[in-house]
């Protein structure tokens, strides 16, 4: 019934172009529609609808070439748009760039007419006249049938078809979706399993750089019009070649079947090229738009099971093309050190958020002597995860997955927190007992940090002079004046602070001179090999010295042997810290000063 229909429907093609001609109606007599009237000009278009004046229903639809000889193709969408007079034939009309930026009187009137590019495709030609064909019935219903309940059912239908439209194409762009994207993906995933059609593939992942920028200067309509004409650019660049989707805001994807990772390769260069020579006005202004793009491979010997793989593997490509500068294309590889080091985020992440719920993680202890008698000054508080099994995992494991993946706050405050109750439970014998809490070098850029110090010690009656918090010099520098701004107010408790890691990133005397600390820890490294290296011994009495001329007390790290021991204790170094002295223990070790001083 329907194809019988679609045979009495007159559709009219005005175009001087035969091929362009020949392909519209072998298109369209693949779906049912046969009946055909041609024109060549603006006169022969009015001459043939002027034969149907009685009965405007009888034309389905016009396809019009915007060049078309003797026509104001604006005109001509106006007056077969005249909804007061019952006329509602829909205008679909090829156009070369139906993505100008200039306002286009056609899609403003809202009328039924509609701009495709003359080498359309054909899913979206047959989608746009399939729209509009029953668009126009479901408007002569409404028209000619005033029931309600008649034109519920008109409305009803030209949402389901809205919908159905919708569901394989994003609104904005009118590219195909992520969900059509992974479609193709599929079917060609599918071809390679079954081994009747094995080809090479590859998807390019493109992300706009800092569209998110340019959409909070000129706003969200601005940005729009914007990836609309990127759109458009990047469609005369490929000229139709591979499935082109949006993924997300500012995230598109282009799947190319029968395409080496060479090839793919070169269509990005030539996307990136053309960006390059872009730019997007805006009154005065102009932008210049670059992209990062994410290269993704799949060969007919690999095995993928699901398009989201390899969705994945090229946005994490393109991930690393921002990293390392933007503006670039960069090709996944699994054997790439920071991809690997992702895999490794991924992974610690669900670990990591259990061992905070569950109580895996624990507290270790580890002596700091004086060196000049030998006493245990206080204990580094250090920080250890138990898995499942019962097997102890070291924080160089995830710590730096934690904080990459922003995990490591809620580290930070557990740590601080048992830490501080550790000191609450202690014997009163132990109650002169300090500790210095290792936290990470995020720590003191979290706000929620000091007040949870300050609730913690006056619920506990903990004195915060048994605290000292270490942080890193690293971190010290590069954020140095929000770091020194909120160690102020900690040291304002009550509680101490040590610099860690001293030397190890060459940091400014004049920071040291400035910086709140009451330790210096001279890094490890200056220490391990003290004994041997002149340099070394050098270097840490000048550490020393200045430190100490500035009021600060000195901690050298890794102390391993006696004769380490004796030549710190020349150079005057205050106190010292290694195995020596005791490994980090759960319990806190109650040497005697007359053990130490066998090893001094």
């Amino acid at each position: 019934m329907v194809l019988d229909s679609r045979k009495q429907e007159i559709i009219v093609i005005a175009e001087t172009n035969e091929s362009v001609v020949a392909r519209l109606t072998n298109e369209l007599q693949n779906n049912g529609f046969y009946n055909f009237k041609f024109a060549v000009n603006g006169s022969e278009v009015y001459k043939i609808t002027r034969l149907y004046y009685e009965n405007p229903e009888a034309i389905s639809l016009i396809i019009i070439n915007e060049d078309l000889p003797e026509c104001q193709v604006n005109v001509l969408c106006e007056s077969f748009s005249d909804e007061e007079g019952g006329v509602f034939i829909p205008v679909i009309v090829l156009k070369s760039d139906p993505f100008s930026t200039e306002e286009d009187p056609l899609l403003s009137s809202k009328k039924m007419v509609y701009s495709i590019n003359k080498n359309f495709s054909s899913i979206e030609f047959l989608m746009a006249v399939k729209f509009f064909t029953l668009l126009r019935n479901e408007k002569y219903l409404r028209y000619k049938q005033q029931e309600i309940l008649l034109t519920e059912l008109a409305e009803r239908k030209l949402i389901d078809a809205r919908i159905q439209y919708l569901v394989i194409h994003d609104e904005l762009t009118g590219l195909l979706n992520r969900s059509s994207l992974e479609q193709h993906i599929q079917l060609t995933l599918s071809r390679n399993i079954s081994r009747h059609f094995s080809l090479d593939s590859a998807l390019l992942f493109i992300d706009l750089d800092r569209f998110s920028l340019l959409n909070e200067l000129e706003g969200f309509d601005v940005g729009d019009r914007l990836l609309i004409e990127v759109i458009s650019l990047i469609r005369k660049t490929l000229n139709d070649v591979g499935v082109l989707a949006r993924i997300d805001s500012d995230k598109f994807g282009l799947f190319l079947v029968n395409c080496t990772l060479q090839q793919a390769e070169s269509w990005s260069q030539k996307i990136l090229t053309g960006l390059d020579d872009f730019r997007f006005v805006i009154g005065s202004i102009a932008y210049n738009i670059t992209a990062s793009i994410g290269l993704s491979s799949l060969n007919s010997s690999k095995t993928m099971v699901h398009p989201r793989e390899l969705i994945s593997q090229a946005h994490q490509a393109c991930c690393m093309a921002k990293t390392y500068g933007r503006n670039k294309v960069w090709k996944y590889d699994i054997e790439d050190t920071v991809v690997r080091e992702r895999h490794r985020d991924i992974y610690w992440v669900p670990i990591l958020r259990e061992a905070l719920i569950k109580e895996r993680f624990f507290l270790v202890f580890q002596p700091i002597v004086k060196l000049s008698n030998g006493e245990i000054s206080h204990y580094e508080v250090l920080i250890r995860l138990r898995n499942e099994t019962g097997a102890v995992i070291e924080p160089y494991e995830f710590i730096p997955a934690a904080e990459r993946m922003g995990l490591i706050h809620g580290i930070d405050l557990w740590v601080v927190e048992k830490a501080i109750d550790y000191l609450a439970a202690l014997p009163p014998r132990l109650a002169h007992i300090c500790l210095a809490i290792n936290l990470s070098s995020v720590a003191f850029q979290d706000l929620s940090l000091l007040p949870m110090i300050k609730q913690k010690l006056e619920m506990t009656g903990v004195r915060a002079e048994r605290l000292t918090f270490e942080i890193t010099e690293t971190a010290a520098v590069e954020n140095y004046k929000q770091t020194r701004s909120m160690i102020n107010r900690i040291r304002a408790l009550g509680c101490r602070f040590a610099l860690d890691d001293f030397g190890a990133g060459f940091c400014s005397f004049n920071y040291l001179k400035t910086f709140p600390v009451d330790y210096v820890k001279i890094d490890g490294q200056f220490i391990s090999n003290l004994v041997n290296d002149e340099t070394d011994q050098m270097l840490v009495r000048s550490m020393h010295q200045i430190a100490n001329k500035m009021g600060k007390k000195t901690i050298a790290e890794f102390v391993e042997t006696p004769e380490a021991i004796s030549l710190l204790r020349k150079i005057g170094v205050n106190y010292g810290q290694g195995y020596i002295f005791g490994r980090p223990s759960e319990h806190l070790l109650e040497q005697s000063v007359f053990q130490i001083e066998k090893i001094l």
